[in-house]
């Protein structure tokens, strides 16, 4: 098998793993948002520490440069998953994935701001095109008592959009995965602990069980996208991350009835067809580029 082959079956696997996370969230019931941020986090804790002790990666960052993006980037990452754990809570599955999935277009919006990455015609086409589908999600009417959580859910995904492009910096400067995915859990745990201890609301049984699947399934879905990217670029693989939005709908459906209306239907469509253009350009543009590098310079000299 090929190694594109096996980035694609691995990020479906994320993106089926993530599915279950969203489920296990929501099945969790009437439960505050900051203490199932909390039991997903703790999960994944062990997880990352785990793989750490096992590849014997340290604790700290290679260059203490990197620790205020390192921090940024668990700030970020923590908000994001907060802001979209109440969108899981109160608006249809497929919705709440579909404002996560916001985050590529914010990356690249963060890239320019932050990492001075080129934003070309095409780029600030694409992310005002996934804008507009968004609005169709989110539906920023009065008549919209969904609203605020929609907003928030946006929002959501704005704040992991900011926590992609520190990974991105903190990869390209050395730092390893298991580390900072460690980091940002650890550091979810600890800004939610206060809640949890003053806040706390007693679970029954079968709500731990679904907030430890929660935390299975995140564990799950950062094993096999980080597995994902290792075997291929992202500009190859990536837009097979939206088949999220098909595994959501079908567990939303099938778990409590949940249909999504025509607008965020026509939203989801605008979005992931965002994503499609910029998958096909990306991939028609490197043949391009590495036919030109081939060919020989007959320029004079």
């Amino acid at each position: 098998m090929s190694k594109r082959n096996k980035g694609i079956i691995m990020i479906i696997l994320s993106a089926f793993s993530f599915s279950f996370m969203f489920a296990f969230v929501r099945l969790a019931g009437d439960l505050p948002t900051m203490q199932k941020v909390f039991f997903r986090n703790f999960v994944a804790l062990f997880f990352a520490a785990g793989v750490m002790i096992k590849n014997k990666v340290p604790f700290r960052c290679k260059n203490r440069k990197n620790s205020a993006v390192l921090f940024v980037r668990a700030l970020a990452g923590s908000l994001g998953m907060i802001g979209n754990f109440y969108a899981i809570d109160v608006l249809v599955l497929s919705d709440a994935s579909i404002l996560n999935k916001m985050s590529p277009f914010f990356c690249v919006i963060f890239s320019y701001i932050f990492l001075k990455e080129k934003l070309k015609l095409f780029n600030i086409l694409t992310i005002g095109g996934a804008f507009i589908g968004a609005l169709f999600v989110i539906k920023p009417t009065f008549a919209n008592a969904e609203l605020f959580a929609s907003i928030v859910g946006f929002l959501g995904g704005m704040g992991a959009g900011l926590a992609y492009t520190c990974v991105r910096y903190l990869g390209e400067h050395g730092e390893k995965g298991p580390m900072i995915v460690a980091y940002f859990s650890g550091f979810s745990c600890l800004i939610t602990l206060p809640w949890l201890i003053f806040d706390y609301h007693h679970m029954q049984w079968w709500q731990l069980l679904c907030l430890i699947g929660a935390g299975f399934g995140a564990a799950g879905g950062q094993f096999a996208i980080t597995a994902a990217y290792s075997n291929a670029p992202a500009k190859e693989i990536s837009v097979f991350d939206y088949t999220q939005i098909i595994f959501t709908s079908a567990l939303g459906l099938f778990l409590f009835g949940q249909i999504p209306d025509m607008w965020s239907i026509i939203g989801y469509g605008v979005i992931i067809s965002m994503a499609l253009v910029v998958f096909l350009r990306n991939n028609r543009k490197e043949p391009r580029v590495a036919e030109e590098a081939k060919a020989p310079n007959t320029s004079r000299q």
